[in-house]
């Protein structure tokens, strides 16, 4: 490593941009997510495929919404960027919340989860190994068009980081599998966004509530 990488005190120096963003540590979650959700994807017995998951989903549905979180920044990266900037991840959701129906998105699920063909685990290590070579090949601030306006990539990163730390934890979790140790970092970031949304809500207190073990709170209480 050359001496400009270096403290005065000779140790690695985080790369941050102006704005306090650790740029390594945002893409080291998201390749660390992918590789978590492409290990679980790997341990689904082919009987699984149909087994209930989440909601309306069986693992196939939700293994393809999960891949969303690939797909969509390859997507997004190729289309031209135009219109209001969003500043982060905790904008973005905000902005995204309740945009689109459950039905919409159940069926969307769906439709990714067959486009997965005939080995699902397969296409999604492809899909894993493409899209992370693709982040890695691309700068921090690339602009991304995303369905709330354009994003820089750093800031967009978190947001899938997001979808696949939630969504590996619903797998492993409809398998009866523990989650990969990869995801543990994705987690504790996602955790973190999430309380940053909580906050920005009128159910923020509930949230609270919630998350120090309280009883009797709303139905559906959810960031999203």
């Amino acid at each position: 490593m050359d001496s400009e990488d270096m403290d005065p005190e000779g140790t690695d120096t985080e790369v941050m941009d102006p704005e306090g963003t650790d740029a390594e540590a945002v893409r080291a979650r998201y390749a660390g997510a992918a590789q978590a959700f492409m290990e679980l994807a790997g341990q689904v017995p082919h009987q699984a495929w149909s087994r209930p998951a989440l909601g309306e989903w069986d693992v196939r549905a939700l293994t393809g919404h999960t891949s969303r979180a690939l797909t969509t920044v390859e997507t997004y990266l190729g289309t031209p960027a135009a219109g209001a900037r969003v500043p982060g991840p905790v904008e973005y959701f905000l902005a995204v919340r309740g945009a689109t129906s459950p039905a919409a998105i159940a069926q969307r699920g769906r439709e990714t989860g067959e486009a997965l063909g005939e080995d699902p685990a397969a296409a999604v290590r492809e899909l894993v190994q493409r899209v992370t070579a693709l982040v890695r090949n691309t700068q921090d601030d690339a602009l991304v068009a995303t369905p709330a306006g354009v994003m820089t990539l750093i800031d967009y990163l978190p947001t899938r980081t997001f979808e696949l730390a939630v969504h590996t934890l619903d797998l492993a979790r409809a398998l009866g599998l523990p989650p990969p140790a990869a995801l543990a970092p994705a987690v504790a970031a996602s955790l973190e966004l999430a309380g940053a949304i909580g906050s920005r809500l009128p159910s923020a207190g509930d949230l609270l509530l919630l998350l120090t073990g309280r009883t009797g709170l709303p139905e559906n209480l959810s960031v999203l």
